[in-house]
C-alpha cells in the first residue's frame, strides 16, 4: 500500500496549494509558539478556508492548555490532532477528535509499550529524539523500529525526497510527515521539493517499486 503524505509547517496559503496539488493528502498547521512554523489562529483559519475537501487538516500542539486546543478547534476546522510533547492518554482523548500521538525514538526506548500507552490514538507517529520538540530535520535508526507497534505507523524525522523511498522500502509505514525536508526556508516551503518528495513515495509505494528500484 502506498503511504498517506502530510506535509507539516504550512504558514502560507501558496505553499498550501503547492501541497494540495502535488498530492498530499494531510496539511500540518503548528500551533505550538516556540517553532518557528508556528501559525496563529486567525492565520491558521485563512489557511484552512483553502484546504479543498477530503484533505484531512492536522493540528500540532505540544503540552497545550486544553483551553487553548479547545479554542483553537473552536476557530479551526481541524479535522486530527497531533500531539508532541509529554500527554498522556487521558490529556489525548479529551477533545472529541481522532488524534495521532509522536514518539520521540531513542535508543533503549519500548515503542510497542508506547504506542500501547496510548489505545485511543489514530495513530504512532515516530520522529527524532532531539532537544526540545520536533524532530529537528534529524533522521533517527531506523533499526530501532519494531515490525508492529500495533497501530498505524506515521514515520517522520528528517525525510526528504532522497530518503524516503529507502524509509517507505524498508519500513513501509501507514503515513510519512515531512517539513524541514521540503522547505527553501524555515516555514517556506519548496514547491518543486514537495513534487519530488510525493513523486519519490508513490514510486516506492507502488507494486514493484523496490524492483524498479534495484535495477
Amino acid at each position: 500500500m502506498t503511504p498517506r503524505i502530510k506535509i507539516c509547517g504550512l504558514t502560507r496559503i501558496e505553499d498550501l496549494q503547492q501541497a494540495v496539488q502535488a498530492g498530499a493528502d494531510a496539511l500540518g498547521l503548528v500551533f505550538y509558539p516556540p517553532s518557528p512554523r508556528y501559525v496563529d489562529v486567525p492565520t491558521a483559519t485563512r489557511l484552512a478556508r483553502a484546504v479543498p475537501p477530503f484533505i484531512s487538516i492536522v493540528g500540532l500542539f505540544v503540552n497545550a492548555d486544553p483551553q487553548t486546543v479547545r479554542a483553537t478547534l473552536a476557530a479551526v476546522p481541524l479535522h486530527v490532532l497531533q500531539l508532541h510533547g509529554d500527554e498522556d492518554e487521558t490529556y489525548c482523548c479529551q477533545f472529541d477528535r481522532p488524534y495521532i500521538k509522536a514518539a520521540r525514538v531513542r535508543p533503549g526506548m519500548d515503542l510497542i509499550q508506547y504506542a500501547a500507552a496510548f489505545p485511543s490514538a489514530q495513530a504512532i507517529l515516530l520522529d527524532a529524539f532531539v532537544d526540545g520538540y520536533g524532530g529537528g530535520g534529524k533522521v533517527f535508526d531506523w533499526s530501532l523500529v519494531p515490525a508492529s507497534l500495533g497501530k498505524p505507523l506515521i514515520l517522520s524525522g528528517g525525510l526528504d525526497a532522497d530518503n524516503v523511498g529507502e524509509a517507505v522500502r524498508r519500513l513501509r509505514p501507514d503515513a510519512v510527515d515531512v517539513s524541514s525536508g521540503v522547505e527553501a526556508g524555515r516555514g517556506i516551503k519548496d514547491g518543486a521539493k514537495i513534487r519530488a518528495f510525493v513523486t519519490a513515495v508513490r514510486s516506492a509505494g507502488s507494486p514493484g517499486g523496490e524492483c524498479c528500484e534495484m535495477s
